[in-house]
């Protein structure tokens, strides 16, 4: 088409970029943009009786990202969320894992950092719910393959939008440093560069799993290094001479440990009975492409391979029994406090399979 009035500035750009290898890349990015959602967002906060409650729709206050799309299959919808954490959170002498989410924005939306995605070889989109590879999608350092909006956020699949990383327009609207609480009841804050984790990368080659250099796809591609930065393991640290947790451009982006006592609201499980009401009922079809998922992993996997699963899979050390190694040498004494029981478990520290060290029981010496 010649250049002339009568072609729209949109069909001169298209043509333009046709005559050169960018129209693809360039096309995408106008289409994303194009089509970004914009929602209406719900939250109330209460304080009473020593807790401070979080009641939100699930819906963010600003546009997302498209959803379903090409990396996440889940369409976004309206939740009944309540979040309920300690208002006078107390820290505690030894740091406690928490999965899942790890805490709410201020804007009622939930913050989960990590995934529950294994590197799965027969998996068709090369991960799945099987944890027996040992290795965990890291969401951010995956972030094309699940899906994530410009937000760092995405849906799963209950229709729960959530964040992965630190999302600018909640950061923007915020009017401090405080975006939200930690499953504990702590503050969360971001501060830009004011504060820096003290997480890095390893160096080498992944041992085993997916091999390759560590680039920060999976949680294992990461070891904590005391000093290294301004945090903690928790990514803690004080402010205004109060101790918080900080929000980070880095990993792991957000607390993925907790010092103080965690709300039962999370330790059911985000979007669960204790964390957000009713779970939604899931729709005829997405219950079947659930069943079509499991029985296409049970066709592709091993005998070997699905009876570790039915096993439960070998899972990573829990974040105690690393942050009880931080700093020590392999063979070093070590004791930490168990996550189930709460007991108090004695080992040596040790390299695992992962290559992260922690305090690996003595299963001679008494749990105290």
């Amino acid at each position: 088409m010649p250049d002339t009035e009568m072609e729209t500035g949109y069909e001169k750009t298209v043509r333009r970029l046709r005559a050169t290898a960018l129209f693809s890349s360039v096309a995408f990015t106008l289409a994303g943009a194009a089509t970004a959602q914009a929602h209406e967002n719900e939250v109330q906060t209460s304080v009473q009786g020593g807790q401070r409650c979080i009641t939100s729709n699930g819906l963010p206050d600003h546009s997302t990202g498209t959803f379903p799309n090409s990396g996440n299959p889940n369409t976004i919808s309206e939740q009944h969320v309540k979040l309920c954490v300690s208002a006078d959170p107390k820290k505690g002498n030894s740091p406690k894992t928490v999965r899942g989410s790890i805490g709410v924005g201020i804007n009622g939306v939930q913050i989960r950092p990590g995934t529950a995605d294994y590197y799965d070889p027969s998996s068709r989109r090369g991960f799945s719910r099987d944890r027996s590879s040992g290795w965990n999608l890291e969401g951010l350092g995956a972030r094309d393959k699940l899906g994530m909006d410009k937000n760092n956020a995405h849906v799963d699949e209950r229709g729960l939008y959530h964040y992965h990383g630190v999302p600018k327009p909640l950061v923007e609207s915020a009017g401090s440093s405080l975006i939200g609480y930690a499953a504990d009841g702590f503050e969360i804050h971001y501060v830009g560069n004011k504060q820096t984790s003290s997480y890095r990368l390893k160096s080498g080659t992944r041992p085993s799993g997916p091999g390759g250099a560590y680039d920060g796809t999976y949680l294992e591609d990461w070891e904590f290094v005391d000093g290294l930065g301004t945090l903690d393991v928790c990514n803690g640290g004080t402010l205004n001479g109060e101790f918080v947790y900080f929000a980070t451009d880095s990993f792991p982006f957000y607390p993925r440990c907790m010092w103080g006592e965690i709300s039962g609201d999370f330790l059911q499980g985000a979007g669960g009975p204790g964390a957000g009401g009713k779970r939604p009922r899931r729709n005829g079809e997405a219950r079947g492409q659930d069943r079509q998922r499991a029985s296409e992993n049970r066709r592709q996997r091993g005998p070997r391979q699905a009876n570790q699963q039915r096993a439960g899979g070998r899972r990573g050390p829990p974040q105690e029994a690393i942050a009880a190694c931080s700093g020590q040498s392999s063979g070093s004494s070590c004791s930490f406090k168990g996550p189930r029981a709460g007991r108090q478990v004695a080992g040596m520290c040790r390299e695992t399979p992962s290559q992260t060290t922690a305090c690996v029981p003595d299963r001679r010496r008494p749990r105290q």
